[in-house]
This record gives structure tokens, sequence and C-alpha cells, in this order.
């Protein structure tokens, strides 16, 4: 446990921003499997517009800072090659 204030102030901050990153990371994943889910049932329509969500959100995640640049671009790289094989 933590014995100074500036301490304890850190585990808290730490609570809440695992909180949020939890929040966003399970999001990305379900984001993810509706578009995977559109490409198995080979619904290109359905598939372009979770694509569209898909790529918005992760970028929206750098911005916040839960994911890096790269690790987003390789999610949507991934995923928009498996939508273009439709």
């Amino acid at each position: 446990m933590a014995n100074h204030k500036s301490a304890e102030k850190r585990a808290r901050q730490t609570k809440v921003r695992t909180e949020r990153n939890r929040f966003y990371k399970t999001r990305i994943k379900n984001i993810t499997k509706d578009v995977l889910s559109a490409v198995e049932a080979a619904d290109k329509d359905k598939a372009l517009e979770a694509m569209k969500t898909a790529n918005k959100y992760l970028h929206h995640c750098v911005a916040k800072g839960v994911l890096k640049k790269g690790n987003a671009a390789r999610k949507v790289s991934r995923l928009q090659v498996k939508v273009n094989a439709l």
C-alpha cells in the first residue's frame, strides 16, 4: 500500500486508467469481431460498413493513447485485406 500522498494519487490514477483502457480494448475486440463475422458471412456491404467503423475507432484509440500508431495500422491493414478479398 502507498505511504506517500503522491504514491496514493498515482494508485488512484492507475485504477481509473486501467478501467478506461479495459473499456477501449474490449470495444476494439468487439468491433474487430464484427468485421470478421461479416467477412465470414460473405456480406460485402456489412463488411464495408463494419470496416469503416473499425478504422475510425482504432485511430480514435491512437489519439486517446490506448494503442500505438503502428499497432492500429497493422490491425486495420489485416482487416482490410480480408474485406478486400470479398
